[in-house]
């Protein structure tokens, strides 16, 4: 029905209304369209929130302490980053991990991240950014989780690589962790789990191309030695890089540490075979590098400690995984003093060695051996066997004095994966309750439940060696 005004009123739809409320209120509907005209139009001035992740990949444990986070950058044109909130909106399998179990800290333009792991598996995070104007986007972080394992608390992971082979601790909390699967070095904090804050890969400077399958470390002063396993490959294939010996520099400390390259030798697998033949192949060193000899046998050829002598600069002690000596069940372990390990490297001067040292290890081989600066040492002891993921693993202490026997401290844990591989420091031992870090070389184990090995994990952060700290002393 058509409005009617009057000199009293308007006749709206049969109903006589005031003029002035008439005008009030058509004011006021006036009013209201603007304001909402407005506010789609301040709407539609915020842009699109932008969202990236510092990785798409990550990896967490069940029950972990201090598990590796991620970095999200959000933004929005016209809105201030605080104003925008970050939240996980779905889990692919909320068993591993649901949405509630994924937390996000910070108010500004950088968040932070973290997971906490509900099961073994993987899971596909979908992280969203919601901004002013009800405007969104994501990204999707894809999250594996490992089972839990003894003593979390004192559980770190080292990614970027599942390989941990040696060891060397550089001062300030950092350590530069070798890998027997590739050349690369990499520097980690020792308290914290995640990628390494820098790598280097000397591969060039040696002369190499393949692994060397570093094995053993030490250090005397500023300079590193790195010794490959000088043994055949797993199908019993000699190759040469594997019988490598190099150094490199150190450089500052904790964080700050860099290293360069030094030097290297290519023989030193050579001058061992040659110096048990000329002392009546009493080892079996010819025997162990025959081709198609596999290394990780009871009478095979594999290094994989190395440390220098009490108060030496220039004696090494290379300490062998296999073989035991004799080569039977129950024999000793074998360390062979190198004498002038210093001009074998730095000059290419054929190795000269000392009385070799028999160990009574339980019938176990070395893994690794390292001293402090007191030359108290801290043997790893494991077995040859190449399937020893679950054989039994021991930590002794020695005085390097080859007059003396190793003291077993403790009985390593075997149920969680990985095989025990490196010592970062010894502690002094005089002192009870005294703890040294450990890692694992879990590139053969099934991290996540899948029954792939974590060596051939296709992400590197994905890939992990394990650290944790045991009590040594009573």
């Amino acid at each position: 029905m058509q409005d009617y005004v009057s000199s009293n009123g308007t006749f709206s739809n049969g109903v006589l209304s005031n003029g002035r409320r008439t005008v009030a209120v058509a004011g006021t509907c006036l009013a209201l369209a603007a304001l909402g005209l407005n506010s789609q139009a301040h709407a539609a001035s915020y842009g699109t929130p932008t969202i990236s992740l510092s990785a798409t990949y990550l990896s967490g444990a069940v029950g972990g302490v201090g598990d590796p986070t991620v970095q999200v950058t959000v933004a929005q044109s016209g809105a201030d980053a605080s104003a925008l909130t970050v939240a996980a909106s779905k889990s692919s399998k909320t068993s591993v991990a649901p949405t509630s179990a994924v937390t996000v800290t910070g108010t500004a333009g950088t968040r932070q991240l973290a997971v906490t792991a509900a099961a073994q598996g993987y899971t596909d995070l979908t992280v969203k950014v919601t901004g002013l104007g009800g405007k969104t986007a994501t990204k999707t972080l894809h999250y594996a989780a490992s089972a839990a394992v003894q003593q979390p608390a004192d559980t770190r992971y080292f990614t970027g690589s599942s390989d941990a082979s040696a060891a060397v601790d550089v001062g300030g909390g950092y350590v530069v962790v070798a890998d027997d699967e590739s050349n690369v070095l990499r520097l980690y904090d020792r308290s914290a789990s995640g990628a390494p804050v820098r790598t280097w890969d000397f591969s060039d400077d040696i002369g190499v191309d393949k692994e060397i399958d570093i094995e053993g470390a030490a250090r005397v002063g500023d300079t590193i030695y790195w010794t490959g396993s000088l043994g055949n490959n797993k199908d019993g294939e000699y190759k040469a890089a594997r019988n490598t010996v190099f150094t490199t520099k150190v450089t500052g400390t904790g964080a700050d540490t860099t290293l360069s390259y030094g030097s290297s030798y290519g023989k030193l697998r050579d001058d061992l075979v040659a110096w048990d033949k000329a002392n009546g192949n009493k080892y079996g060193f010819a025997a162990g590098t025959a081709d198609g000899e596999i290394p990780k046998e009871i009478d095979g050829f594999n290094v994989e400690g190395l440390e220098f002598a009490p108060g030496s600069t220039t004696t090494a002690y290379l300490g062998f995984r296999a073989p035991l000596a004799p080569a039977v069940a129950g024999g000793k372990a074998l360390l062979v003093p190198v004498t002038n390990i210093d001009k074998v490297v730095a000059n290419g001067t054929a190795a000269a060695f000392g009385t070799p040292i028999e160990l009574d290890l339980g019938g176990l081989s070395v893994r690794d051996i390292r001293k402090n600066a007191a030359n108290q040492y801290l043997i790893v002891a494991g077995s040859w066997a190449a399937d020893d993921n679950s054989d039994p693993y021991a930590l002794y202490s020695w005085t390097g004095n080859a007059a003396d026997q190793p003291v077993k401290l403790r009985d390593l844990p075997t149920t969680d994966p990985g095989a025990w591989e490196a010592v970062v420091d010894v502690p002094d031992l005089t002192v009870a309750g005294a703890r040294a870090q450990l890692i694992t070389d879990d590139g053969a184990a099934d991290l996540y439940g899948d029954g792939t090995e974590a060596k051939d994990l296709s992400y590197p952060e994905w890939q992990k060696s394990r650290s944790t700290w045991f009590t040594v002393t009573g």
